[in-house]
């Protein structure tokens, strides 16, 4: 199975790259997975030229295929201006508009200060449900304090465990290349629960 990271982090050494790295360490430690990165941010002149012409450049065409061909993503922006940065968002408005469709989704930011931590709920989430990917429940937000206080290792772990489950789960979406497949909301449950699906 492939698990591929979509960073948009700026910056080298990124904190978002880092935390997209650890997710993906704790996924692997749980699955049998082959980790992939896109760097969105080695992608920014194409991906303006691809919004202004309309054709993806040679790093941006390769980059699209990487994410539609995975099994799992793990999705990491930083935080401006209270949501996702504009690069990030850019990318997934070029990316073809079915190809998330039941797709598991972990989604992550990083910021400054705890009170960005919102992203994930007021922008990330809604995003990824607009493009009928399948968001896990647990995003993980790092702000700066963050790194090496309790409590960001164990939010990693959980969203990692749950990522992993809908990927190796006996109903793990595995949506054709039409992109129409649905995951009933029950059957997404039960993946993530050993107790298996709730009661009708």
């Amino acid at each position: 199975m492939r698990l591929v990271v979509v960073s948009a982090g700026l910056g080298v050494p990124s904190a978002t790259r880092l935390l997209g790295d650890r997710l993906a360490a704790a996924v692997t430690g749980r699955a049998p997975v082959e980790v992939q990165v896109v760097e969105v941010r080695e992608l920014a002149v194409e991906i303006a030229h691809h919004l202004t012409n309309g054709f993806p450049g040679r790093g941006l065409s390769a980059a699209l295929d990487t994410v539609t061909g995975a099994d799992g993503l793990i999705v990491v922006t930083p935080v401006f201006s209270a949501s996702y940065s504009g690069l990030f968002k850019s990318f997934f408005d070029v990316l073809d508009r079915d190809a998330l469709t039941g797709r598991p989704v972990l989604i992550a930011a990083t910021g400054g200060s705890a009170r960005h931590s919102l992203v994930l709920e007021h922008a990330m989430r809604p995003l990824f449900a607009h493009l009928r990917a399948v968001v896990v429940p647990t995003g993980v937000f790092a702000a700066s304090e963050d790194w090496g206080a309790e409590g960001l290792a164990d939010r990693i772990e959980r969203a990692a465990g749950e990522l992993a489950a809908l990927m190796t789960g006996p109903s793990a979406p595995r949506p054709p290349k039409d992109g129409l497949a649905v995951v009933p909301f029950a059957e997404q449950l039960a993946a993530l629960s050993p107790a298996g699906p709730p009661d009708a």
